[in-house]
């Protein structure tokens, strides 16, 4: 009957079926949650807004392909290896804790519960959570750096530790929203509790699960204080992560931004949008990806 009235209709018919009282607060309700919006937008409107500025005019061909500049206080050169650095470093420490962090998040839904192993589980990842990056970088230094010297892959794996928590806990949550009862019809089809999590219950939550991945990927590509103390510095690409110094973004942002000379905090903004950009660049891929997967299991 509803879908036959025309929006107007509906709304009067709503305003004459509501009290006044009620069509005051869910105004008041309104205006409150746009303005919350608005104030939300501004501050990351302007930071973006102020980063294109100042970082826009360091792009080109060369500052995606040459190597950095020896001197610093000079222009020129580009952030090839921090580029490249920054990639690899962030997509093997994603390759070491996407698949942990998710197999973790099962084995705490669907088979720990409430038992004193999921308990145990779940209590060091919130503590992991709250550990300062610079900690973990600390930490992967001394188990780590000292054996094998400095290296992306010491990166790579304070970047995995610092994602590993995030993915386990929102991964966990998105599998509580899957409903008892696609489990339940899976069953009742004759199908084992290992193919049910394969085929219904991780589809059904598979976008939930990507927005938590990139939410620990975007943090871990951000961070700095890890990577000081395990890959070094490096002005030439290396592809090697598991031999010789490397670079990254990030760090290339700290070093650059400290220093008194202008061509240098130019690049230290030309990094901070390339950082960006990579950021959003993988959103808008891993969105495309889940939505396609969603379209696919609503099928």
């Amino acid at each position: 009957m509803t879908d036959l009235l025309s929006p107007d209709v509906e709304r009067l018919l709503l305003d004459a079926t509501t009290s006044r009282s009620r069509r005051v607060k869910n105004r008041l309700a309104s205006i409150w949650m746009v303005g919350a919006l608005l104030v939300a937008l501004v501050p990351l409107t302007l930071v973006i807004g102020y980063v294109l500025f100042k970082g826009l005019g360091q792009l080109s061909l060369a500052w995606f392909t040459e190597d950095l500049p020896t001197i610093t206080r000079k222009a020129g050169g580009g952030m090839g290896p921090a580029i490249v650095g920054t990639l690899l470093i962030t997509f093997v420490a994603a390759l070491m804790a996407v698949p942990l962090g998710i197999l973790g998040a099962i084995y705490l839904h669907e088979y720990g519960g409430k038992g004193r192993t999921a308990r145990l589980i779940r209590f060091m990842a919130d503590v992991m959570t709250g550990v300062p990056s610079i900690v973990m970088g600390l930490f992967v230094y001394t188990v780590w750096t000292l054996t094998f010297g400095l290296n992306g892959f010491g990166g790579s794996l304070a970047l995995g530790c610092l994602m590993l928590p995030i993915i386990i806990r929102t991964t966990e949550e998105m599998l509580r929203l899957v409903p008892d009862e696609l489990r339940q019809a899976s069953y009742a089809l004759g199908n084992r509790k290992w193919r049910t999590i394969l085929t219904v219950v991780l589809p059904a939550a598979f976008g939930g699960i990507t927005s938590g991945v990139m939410i620990a990927i975007a943090r871990a590509a951000g961070e700095t204080a890890p990577l000081v103390f395990t890959i070094g510095a490096a002005r030439n690409l290396n592809l090697n992560i598991f031999q010789g110094p490397m670079t990254a973004l990030s760090v290339q942002i700290f070093g650059n931004a400290q220093t008194p000379f202008e061509a240098a905090q130019a690049r230290a903004w030309g990094a901070a949008l390339t950082l960006v950009g990579i950021v959003f660049a993988m959103t808008i891929l891993a969105r495309v990806v889940s939505s396609r997967v969603a379209r696919r299991h609503s099928a």
